[in-house]
């Protein structure tokens, strides 16, 4: 009968930590798309909002309009500015929860590849172990057959 593991429960912990780590990693991926198109949407919607103004601008305005095109668009690339910035700190963030779940990897493989180390050498023990209980076996009827020939 094969021993057992001895780092078995390291290697479920790990493996918990790894689903753990890679459902983490989802959520991040996913808080990043969603800036990235709030990012896009607020771009979208500033070259729009220009062209308006550009259009307007052509067809005559009002000092005071322009100043009101002038301060929503500048409000609109403060929002613009933000954006980019929490952007970048969700992608800061995806890429620490994916160096996170590389390492839990590595560990999994580092114990499964002890695991199967560790289970050809049992396998090796067994057949050794089987081996020699056939050996013995097969001494025994010898000796009985020379013994009873002898006899005889």
């Amino acid at each position: 009968m094969p021993r057992p593991f001895p780092l078995k429960p390291l290697l479920d912990l790990t493996q918990t930590r790894l689903d753990d780590a890679a459902k983490a990693l989802g959520e991040l991926v996913a808080k990043e798309t969603e800036h990235s198109q709030k990012l896009q949407l607020l771009e979208e919607y500033r070259q729009d909002y220009f062209q308006r103004f550009e259009q307007a601008a052509l067809d005559g305005i009002s000092p005071d309009m322009w100043r009101n095109y002038s301060a929503f668009i500048a409000r609109i690339d403060e929002a613009i500015a933000a954006q980019q910035d929490v952007l970048a700190r969700a992608r800061q963030n995806t890429a620490a929860g994916k160096q996170e779940w590389v390492g839990h990897r590595n560990r999994l493989k580092a114990y499964t590849t002890l695991e199967g180390q560790h289970l050809q050498r049992e396998n090796r023990r067994e057949l050794r172990a089987e081996q020699k209980q056939l050996d013995e076996h097969t001494s025994t009827l010898l000796r009985r057959r020379i013994e009873n020939s002898v006899e005889e």
